[in-house]
């Protein structure tokens, strides 16, 4: 297992003391910060969720993230009772989806949808199984490893043996797919450095679909991002090209460069940290950092075409590209990285309506970039 982990902003001469001290305020404002500011907020004797301010509703992301970040940072108690809330209120015990958690709920738990978003799925898993290696297994809910290995089953074995529903994997491609029994992914949900550890980690007849699924993953991620920009698209074909067609449920585009494909490049930096491999992803990030870093320096960001072809409306979620791209600096190896790591360091944590989906993002950037993203 990794032993040592790289902090950039060390390696660009930032002060330890500095970092160290960042790093507490950004945990201080995200879990206990004024009510305007921060994201955590404590229900009941033993529960807590984090809402998303643009929705005002609680999402299977934000509460899998929170999690992911109290495991890394050994926050023992907020992650049980994001954990309880999310037993309690997301989980989805009989029907289609039973074993699968509701994608959103209202604050008051009241669920929104009965259907689940997989990003949500993989990090509670992930999440769980090194919140079982630091602070080991308890009882019911908190048999930590025996609930991650319980939602994999359910990923990749819905569906069988009569137990209904789909999986949350295609079982011929291994790839993961945007919802289950769709027939195209995501590719930011593609995290091929929690698979390579649930191949370890998973139920023993479940290792081996995993360690294709790490494969397939890093093969795809090299095919979903484009060979100038590295931009992927929200949603993805199983050969890599944006999914254009038309959906059931809505009207919206997702073929392009926007708020959910922000992460595909900081999950291609943090899969190299952690593992090292590169099949062919990890040139993505040199170009995305040149794309918008050198092509469109000192330009707003807009919403992209995966091309580079601005469609004229400022993007949603702005520190969230800056925090994603300098998390994949990880993997970069041009040094323009040297900018935008300095760039992600001197920005601030967003304020106001929108800033959920960023700050999230910004803090998975800053414990990667300290190297305080780590496996356990």
């Amino acid at each position: 297992m990794k032993k040592s982990y790289r902090n950039m902003f060390n390696e660009i001469g930032i002060k330890e003391e500095e970092i160290n001290n960042r790093l507490q305020e950004i945990k201080q404002t995200f879990f206990y910060g004024p009510d305007d500011e921060r994201l955590y907020f404590e229900c009941g004797e033993d529960l807590a969720y984090i809402v998303d301010t643009g929705n005002n509703d609680v999402r299977t992301e934000g509460m899998s993230y929170a999690m992911m970040i109290c495991a890394q940072l050994n926050m023992k108690e907020e992650f049980d009772r994001l954990w309880k809330w999310a037993k309690t209120f997301m989980w989805l015990d009989s029907g289609e989806n039973e074993g699968y958690f509701a994608w959103s709920c209202a604050i008051d738990g009241t669920k929104n949808a009965y259907g689940p978003a997989p990003d949500g799925e993989e990090f509670f898993a992930m999440a769980l199984f090194f919140a079982s290696h630091r602070w080991g297994d308890g009882e019911g809910i908190f048999a930590y490893s025996k609930e991650a290995k319980e939602i994999l089953k359910a990923c990749i074995h819905k569906g069988e043996n009569g137990r209904a529903g789909h999986p949350m994997w295609n079982r011929e491609n291994y790839q993961i797919l945007f919802v289950p029994g769709i027939d195209f992914t995501d590719p930011s949900y593609h995290l091929p450095h929690f698979y390579e550890l649930f191949s370890q980690w998973a139920y023993e007849e479940d290792r081996e679909f995993w360690k294709k699924a790490t494969v397939a993953s890093r093969e795809y991620l090299a095919k979903a991002c484009h060979p100038v920009t590295g931009f992927s698209a929200e949603y993805a074909e199983f050969d890599g090209s944006p999914m254009s067609r038309k959906l059931a449920w809505g009207h919206e585009r997702h073929d392009w460069f926007y708020s959910d494909a922000y992460r595909t490049a900081a999950n291609i930096g943090l899969d190299y940290e952690w593992f090292g491999i590169d099949c062919g992803q990890r040139i993505a990030v040199d170009r995305i950092q040149h794309y918008l870093g050198v092509v469109r320096k000192g330009e707003p960001y807009k919403i992209y075409e995966v091309d580079g072809t601005v469609i004229e409306q400022e993007a949603l979620h702005p520190y969230g590209i800056t925090a994603t791209v300098a998390q994949a600096s990880l993997a970069a190896k041009d040094k323009q990285y040297k900018e935008w790591v300095q760039r992600f360091f001197d920005m601030p944590l967003r304020t106001g309506k929108r800033r959920y989906y960023d700050n999230c993002l910004y803090f998975f950037a800053f414990l990667a970039l300290s190297g305080n993203y780590r496996i356990w």
